[in-house]
């Protein structure tokens, strides 16, 4: 793969990252051995991006990327966050912010993972108790300890990456962008063009609704979290199967899957935006990959657009939206 540059400090990862959470928890059961050969397989054809966060599992996503990546360390762009706090019997605790857990998580992460430094380490969510500038505060502390070589905030708001940036250079940000997520086009995205900072876009592919391969909820386990989203309810569902079907003739058009199509919308938004596909199975990473090789055209874009303009998405993106600094 290609290689992109995220922000102003001359972090270089791969033009798709590897999102590892459903490796450990939210979409159905677990394979650990079908995840690290996941992962090796994502290595094995120059990936080097690898993303998780101590809440997947929680805690157990960490110590799986750790294994995959120990004899190859040296080559791996390790990204993990903090900041939804979660208890050992998987309660969630809320978000946490201060300076204390931001230095208890980021030991707890390293060790969890087998590392000596986490290359880029995120705030997950906004502490809306604690200032933005205390969080990066410490999180710069961490970064002149030798712990951390890049920071990066995920789900934040235009003004509170600005205040972040302004204690310590942000990297990059993290946040949903794919055809039926497009609100970051709007403030997000031209604040970090602005400031120099490079945009991860997770679930490029609408957790996996862009795929077309989502018909009903009967398709998704039982424990899948999506069954709970309110895109996959009701009405919502319909009206976005509606827009899926759209970006499906239009892939059908090209030769390639919907979930092709949606990848590479993604990757032509911008050389500064590095989409994070997550797959738990060598079969869609392999698809996913095959994405940086479609060329879209003005005509292309253009009929992408119609088919998905901004707002087309039915329903919010989170059964609880507090949770997102807006």
């Amino acid at each position: 793969m290609d290689k992109r540059t995220l922000g102003s400090q001359g972090l270089e990862v791969s033009e798709q990252g590897l999102g590892c959470m459903g490796m450990s928890e939210f979409y159905g059961t677990s394979d650990e051995d079908e995840a690290i050969a996941t992962i090796h397989r994502y290595l094995d054809v120059g990936g080097n991006f690898l993303d998780t966060a101590d809440m997947y599992g929680p805690f157990i996503n960490e110590k799986l990327v750790g294994r995959a990546v120990r004899e190859r360390r040296e080559w791996v762009v390790v990204a993990t966050k903090f900041g939804n706090q979660r208890g050992d019997d998987g309660s969630f605790l809320g978000i946490n912010g201060s300076p204390d857990y931001v230095r208890q998580a980021c030991d707890a992460s390293l060790e969890r993972l087998g590392i000596d430094f986490i290359d880029l380490y995120y705030q997950h969510r906004v502490d809306n108790e604690v200032p933005i500038e205390e969080t990066f505060g410490a999180m710069a502390e961490l970064v002149d300890a030798g712990k951390v070589k890049y920071l990066g905030i995920s789900e934040a708001a235009p003004e509170t990456v600005r205040r972040a940036h302004a204690v310590h250079p942000v990297t990059a940000l993290q946040t949903e962008y794919s055809l039926w997520s497009r609100d970051p086009e709007d403030a997000l995205l031209p604040t970090v063009r602005e400031l120099g900072i490079g945009f991860v876009a997770y679930s490029p592919l609408g957790r996996g609704f862009l795929s077309g391969s989502i018909r009903s909820l009967d398709d998704l386990e039982d424990n899948d979290f999506r069954r709970r989203s309110p895109r996959f309810q009701g009405e919502n569902f319909e009206r976005n199967l509606e827009l899926v079907d759209r970006v499906g003739e239009i892939a059908e058009e090209k030769g390639v899957s919907p979930s092709q199509l949606a990848l590479a919308w993604v990757l032509h938004r911008g050389e500064d935006i590095v989409p994070i596909p997550g797959t738990k199975r060598r079969s869609y990473l392999d698809e996913n990959i095959a994405a940086s090789e479609i060329d879209l055209t003005a005509d292309d874009l253009e009929l992408i657009d119609a088919a998905a303009p901004a707002g087309a998405a039915s329903g919010d993106r989170y059964p609880d939206m507090s949770t997102v600094d807006r």
